[in-house]
């Protein structure tokens, strides 16, 4: 069984790991991209160059991983806010059903494991979505968010200036 499609546009220096243990289909995958084992891709979703994306999270069509994203073990994405298996008629869903809602992470943006990101959202560049983390609107640039729902609880500017006055210990 192929786990990787033919129709994935992959740069020959990405590395993924236990190439059997993947699900890769119709997306495109960046220079010196790593992937985990047990990561599933979707269709038409892009992913940048220099990326991380850890064992165990689900990649849907309709996302957009700019360069330097880092995405921790067992984190979800959606791309639809009403999904349902079957019409009002009873008749099973098809592509032509329902719309893929974009969503988008930012340059150097780094999300924790087990978040779930809902569809249309924008996480920001150098953002930081903390683990387990349900990101139902948009995270401003350098932002920090945890919770559920997410919310702002610092800025990732602040983080480094704490960091630098414990002698850069955390």
């Amino acid at each position: 069984m192929r786990m990787i499609a033919s129709d994935v546009r992959l740069d020959d220096s990405s590395i993924i790991h236990h190439r059997d243990l993947v699900n890769l289909y119709g997306c495109t995958i960046g220079a010196r991209t790593r992937i985990g084992t047990f990561v599933e891709i979707q269709k038409n979703v892009i992913v940048g160059k220099d990326c991380k994306i850890s064992s165990h999270s689900f990649i849907c069509e309709g996302v957009t991983l700019e360069d330097g994203v880092f995405i921790g073990h067992g984190v979800m994405f959606t791309n639809d806010t009403y999904p349902r298996a079957v019409n009002a008629d009873g008749s099973l869903q098809t592509d032509t059903d329902w719309v893929v809602i974009p969503t988008l992470v930012k340059r150097h943006a780094s999300i924790g494991s087990n978040a779930t990101i809902l569809p249309g959202v924008t996480i920001g560049e150098a953002a930081q979505v903390g683990a387990g983390a349900v990101v139902t609107k948009d995270v401003p640039d350098g932002a920090i968010v945890a919770g559920v729902p997410a919310r702002i609880t610092g800025h990732v500017h602040d983080r480094s200036v704490n960091m630098q006055a414990l002698g850069g210990m955390r």
